[in-house]
């Protein structure tokens, strides 16, 4: 889905379907998010008004994140002719339109007598002349960041039409120390890399977490007591359980989509096969039986299929298969080797890590592996997540030289590459859902 954005002589703007009346003339800006030449939208977006300086701080979030997604380009604010606009005044729009403001947002921050706080916004489309959004949000203080996350999903949405992701986390392998010692912790923080928070003190090695879509809990891998084994943890109370003592190792573990199994690969004898585990019974299913290793599988949106990748024909390559492990076929047919298969939240997409030229590439084709096509190439990338809007993927990489991993983020256009801030290196990112 996407829209168009276009200013007309007669002064007319359209947001997300809001029409005003107007002569015909011809359009000048066009903003399309399925497309890479995206022209990024000039945003005023104004400091909220507030006692303490929290509103500013709210207000710079919410600029950031339309920043970050490359299709807002917020405008100084030492080029802003009007003062001290808050959410009770209607602009003066002639003084936004003529420094090419084409959207503008006010907000305010004010205590509320039971401790909490009221932040209210409003989004105008100042070609038109018109209200397009404006919500009010009671929150406790420690939220600001949160509020701020929130209301640029709201923007984004009737900007674009499509749902925002910039109230989500992302929950990560966090490595520090030499290559050598290398000590890998869970960790978890904002999706922009603020409020990093450790899950896991680092005696243990971690790998591959992954968010439940339902629940705030991760199923991960961990080599406890030099026994490689999946766990899920508890967030909140941080309470940590293996999700089954099998005989041979276990790794890959990715929740389906109503949080009820976990699906995995087991190594045994040499060759791996997959297997999904209801976490209410416990009771596994089988879901391949072949001489090959057969691992990090992903469920569709829907839960009724299921994506692999397997060594089957001789190399790695991307398969799928019905949930009950039936039908299953390979999709990935281009050259060198393909890995870490990922269904996109709208279904409509599988991302994946292909190995070819000595490069690493991260690359989405559709479910019948139509339509391949390479975002980014590189020394080393690798293990891509989607963002909740299917819109974005994050992903880990080497630099040659860097010395370790860090996060980047790229949309699905191919465009707008860029590092995820992390307190060191950092590898498996793991987006979670919209936060409730």
């Amino acid at each position: 889905m996407h829209m168009n954005l276009r200013r007309l002589c007669a002064a007319v703007l359209v947001f997300a379907g809001v029409f005003a009346a107007a002569t015909p003339a011809s359009a000048v800006v066009e903003l399309d998010i399925t497309q890479g030449n995206v022209q990024p939208l000039p945003i005023a977006i104004t400091d909220f008004q507030s006692q303490d300086g929290l509103g500013k701080k709210i207000s710079d979030v919410v600029s950031a994140d339309l920043k970050r997604s490359g299709l807002f380009a917020p405008i100084s604010p030492a080029a802003f002719i009007q003062k001290g606009l808050g959410p009770d005044v209607s602009p003066n729009f002639q003084d936004w339109t003529v420094i090419n403001a084409q959207a503008l947002v006010v907000g305010r921050v004010s205590p509320e007598a039971d401790g909490r706080l009221r932040v209210e916004f409003r989004l105008w489309d100042t070609v038109a002349g018109q209200q397009l959004d404006g919500q009010q949000f009671y929150t406790n203080p420690d939220n600001w960041r949160r509020v701020g996350h929130i209301i640029a999903d709201a923007i984004y949405e009737r900007v674009t039409g499509e749902k925002g992701y910039f109230d989500s986390r992302v929950v990560f392998v966090a490595e520090s120390g030499d290559k050598v010692n290398r000590v890998k912790r869970l960790a978890i923080m904002d999706q922009d890399g603020a409020n990093v928070r450790y899950l896991t003190d680092g005696s243990d090695l971690v790998l591959t977490p992954r968010f439940s879509p339902n629940r705030q809990e991760v199923t991960y891998m961990s080599f406890g007591n030099g026994e490689p084994r999946v766990y899920l943890l508890q967030l909140e109370t941080g309470q940590r359980e293996i999700v089954g003592n099998f005989p041979g190792m276990t790794f890959s573990p990715r929740f389906s989509p109503d949080g009820q199994k976990v699906i995995m690969s087991l190594q045994q004898n040499g060759n791996a096969n997959i297997y999904a585990m209801d976490l209410r019974s416990r009771a596994t299913t089988r879901l391949t039986s072949t001489n090959a290793i057969d691992t990090s599988p992903s469920f569709s949106p829907d839960g009724t299929r299921i994506v692999f990748e397997s060594d089957r024909g001789g190399r790695q390559q991307l398969y799928t298969m019905a949930a009950d492990g039936s039908s299953q076929q390979r999709i990935s047919f281009g050259d060198g080797t393909y890995s870490t298969p990922v269904w996109s939240p709208r279904g409509d997409l599988i991302a994946f890590t292909k190995q070819t030229g000595g490069q690493f590439q991260i690359g989405v084709m559709r479910p019948d592996g139509s339509g391949e096509r390479i975002l980014t190439s590189g020394f080393h990338n690798e293990g891509p997540t989607w963002a909740p809007n299917g819109r974005v993927l994050m992903y880990f990489g080497d630099q040659k030289g860097s010395g370790g991993p860090q996060l980047r983020s790229i949309d699905l256009t191919g465009y707008n590459e860029q590092v995820v801030p992390t307190p060191g290196y950092a590898s498996d990112p793991a987006w979670s859902p919209l936060l409730d």
